[in-house]
């Protein structure tokens, strides 16, 4: 989410089809969302205008954006021209975060959810993007406390753009998989390894897997329709897990939970860029790619909340299921040649476990949900 376009929606939609033909390929930003806590408690604490006002004069300033609610700050890469250079900037970054939180007596952390602080305790920021929202969603937009990773990539074209986009839907759970770092919310053990997906993408209009769509003109008579119906008010209220993003020439990817630890946020970051970009390159030599129907994967999204890493997913193709670490593993090995091309190879990595099955294992060992976040928290702030 992000504030409102200055332009009027026929102006945007044409700036940005201009953006897309005129754009560069394989450009990189990265937007991480942290918990605003409570040091002697953890909870949630409603404190990011303190860390808007912090960061005024220093090398973070226009990089730290509020996001919905008071509780949560985010920082942003801005544009980086390869994944080595943004890796070395989200470290940079979270440094950056964590000094400002330390002079503020403050914590953060990562996780796509806070265990247990209500919801109804965190306040709206004052924003007009986000009163907008609040009058058009209420309920639905008071419930999402949720904490994710999203990832920009710059593609060049606008149909292929499209393209790339269509093709990302088929892999959405697998990416979901690999980063599920929310087994609780409400003060519930939920069983799930992305409670965040079940508050975020199954509540909010025009979110979660988008339809595929035929080319640049086929999306843009979708977003006029929006307009012309008053649907939407602006452009970013198309919540899609994947979209190509209206004001920078990219494909945004936004189905991912929040990771607690550096290594895990970069590595994720960078599974998603080379992803992105072996599609493109598929699509320009002609590779046939998947095209599956937005309710087969949604078969395999759900076993992705519900289990994540330590579950199965479908070969869609094939109408076979096999474990999601052997299909991850199937990704790595496909994305590899671009991804030793662009210099990401050296972070892509299948973890030994995700943030979810971390804590998940905590509280089958007994531990309570206190003290695994806790542990989170720490790991959160080690950079």
């Amino acid at each position: 989410m992000g504030e409102a376009q200055k332009l009027s929606p026929e102006e945007q939609i044409r700036e940005a089809r201009e953006g897309f033909e005129s754009g560069q390929d394989f450009t990189v930003a990265v937007e991480e969302e942290f918990a605003i806590l409570d040091p002697e408690n953890l909870g949630l604490i409603n404190r990011f205008e303190d860390f808007q006002a912090a960061a005024q004069g220093t090398e973070v300033e226009e990089h730290l954006v509020g996001e919905l609610i008071a509780s949560e700050v985010e920082v942003r890469t801005g544009r980086c021209e390869s994944f080595p250079e943004a890796a070395t900037v989200m470290a940079e970054r979270r440094r950056q975060l964590l000094e400002l939180a330390g002079r503020l007596d403050l914590a953060l952390c990562a996780t796509g959810t806070h265990p247990w602080s209500p919801w109804q305790e965190q306040r709206i920021i004052d924003t007009p993007h986000y009163r907008r929202n609040d009058e058009i969603l209420r309920y639905v937009v008071w419930r999402n406390n949720t904490f994710g990773l999203h990832v920009h990539v710059g593609i060049k074209g606008a149909d292929r753009a499209i393209l790339v986009t269509n093709a990302l839907r088929g892999f959405l759970p697998e990416l979901l998989a690999y980063s599920g770092s929310s087994p609780f919310v409400e003060g519930t053990f939920t069983y799930l390894h992305s409670a965040r997906t079940e508050v975020f993408t199954r509540m909010f209009p025009r979110c979660g897997v988008p339809d595929a769509f035929r080319d640049w003109a086929e999306y843009e008579d979708y977003v006029r329709f929006l307009y012309d119906t008053r649907s939407i008010t602006e452009h970013t209220q198309l919540w899609w897990s994947v979209r190509p993003h209206l004001a920078f020439p990219t494909v945004e990817l936004r189905i991912c939970d929040g990771q607690p630890e550096l290594g895990e946020s970069q590595a994720l970051a960078a599974l998603m860029y080379a992803l992105t970009a072996r599609i493109a390159r598929a699509i320009d030599e002609g590779e046939e790619l998947p095209d599956h129907p937005h309710r087969l994967i949604e078969e395999n999204l759900w076993r992705a909340i519900r289990y994540g890493l330590s579950g199965e997913l479908i070969d869609l193709a094939k109408g076979e299921v096999l474990p999601a670490r052997a299909r991850i593993e199937q990704l790595l090995e496909w994305t590899m040649p671009v991804a030793e091309e662009l210099g990401v190879a050296s972070f892509l990595t299948l973890p030994a476990e995700t943030p979810a099955e971390r804590q998940i294992a905590k509280h089958e060992a007994g531990q309570s949900m206190e003290e695994i976040y806790a542990e989170e928290v720490l790991e959160a702030v080690h950079v």
